[in-house]
């Protein structure tokens, strides 16, 4: 099991190399470690490996909890997972890694044999644990399952998980709960509209990437957004403080993997680490979105 340390934050390094240049990349890594931040998530894809090169490059002297992802292009085959991996330890200047996430379900890749890869790597001693990314709830009991037959365990998922993206809490949130499988959870401010920047005319991943502009299209989110920021205003907070400590707040205590391009957007996140949400102020966050529907029928007959 992994053993979740204070503060109960991940960074998530997918904006480094891209959005935020070289030398914004160092102080927020910085600005991490002063909040005692020890957990840093990246990917092999995350812009074209200059994420985790930078990573490397930072992370010398430094006693980290690392985790990167393989497989979201190429498939779940072991060639293309164990090139990938060999290509991350490279760019990270790292025999091993503490989380070896796979990035996405592959339906074309049996799980028994992309399983075989990852506990083979672990078996190496070149991974510590393995988790999974932007799986259901069912692949990931059959990837446990698979796991378990292996003499090893899925120890962590990394779902996405904010206020405007809450499917996670029908199956997801829970069943890891139930299993001791450690939710690192990603987006807690959804691209950025739940830190209310895109209210006031600023630019982002909502105005320049077409994937995450048709992600959160629905105007339904906006006027979430829209009346997050009122709210925060009213408690003279930023949203983005609020909208972190909201998915900390969930009562499977999921960790949220924050991000940032710069400092100024990345504190009003860190300020949620020693902000203890009240439970009436928890309930008036959740109320400005729709909660999803049960994962059964007449659980309201119970």
């Amino acid at each position: 099991m992994i053993q979740i340390t204070q503060p109960r934050f991940a960074f998530g390094r997918m904006q480094f190399g891209g959005a935020a240049d070289a030398t914004a990349s160092r102080a927020m890594f910085e600005a991490c470690l002063a909040a005692g931040i020890r957990h840093f998530d990246t990917a092999c894809g995350y812009s074209d490996g200059a994420s985790e090169t930078l990573l490397g490059q930072f992370a010398r002297g430094h006693d980290l909890f690392i985790a990167t992802k393989v497989g979201y292009h190429g498939g779940a085959g072991r060639a293309n997972l164990l090139a990938q991996f060999d290509a991350s330890r490279k760019r990270l200047q790292m025999d091993s890694v503490d989380l070896l996430y796979l990035h996405r379900f592959d339906p074309e890749t049996p799980l028994q044999d992309t399983l075989e890869t990852f506990a083979d790597l672990q078996a190496r001693g070149l991974v510590r644990h393995i988790g999974l990314s932007n799986f259901a709830a069912w692949q990931v009991m059959k990837a446990q399952a698979i796991a378990h037959g292996l003499g090893t365990c899925i120890a962590a998922i990394q779902p996405m998980y904010s206020l405007v993206k809450r499917q996670a809490e029908v199956e997801l949130l829970p069943m890891a709960a139930d299993q001791g499988i450690a939710a690192f959870t990603y987006s807690p401010l959804g691209a950025g509209l739940l830190s209310g920047k895109y209210t006031q005319g600023s630019a982002g991943r909502l105005t320049e990437d077409s994937r995450y502009a048709t992600r959160y299209a629905p105007e339904t989110m906006h006027e979430t957004a829209r009346a997050l920021a009122d709210l925060a205003t009213q408690y003279q907070m930023h949203p983005a403080t609020l909208a972190v400590a909201w998915v900390m707040a969930h009562p499977s205590h999921p960790v949220p993997i924050i991000s940032a391009r710069n400092l100024d957007q990345l504190h009003p996140s860190l300020a949620a680490a020693t902000f203890a949400l009240p439970a009436d102020l928890y309930a008036r966050i959740s109320a400005l979105s729709p909660k999803p529907p049960p994962a059964t029928d007449r659980l309201d007959e119970a």
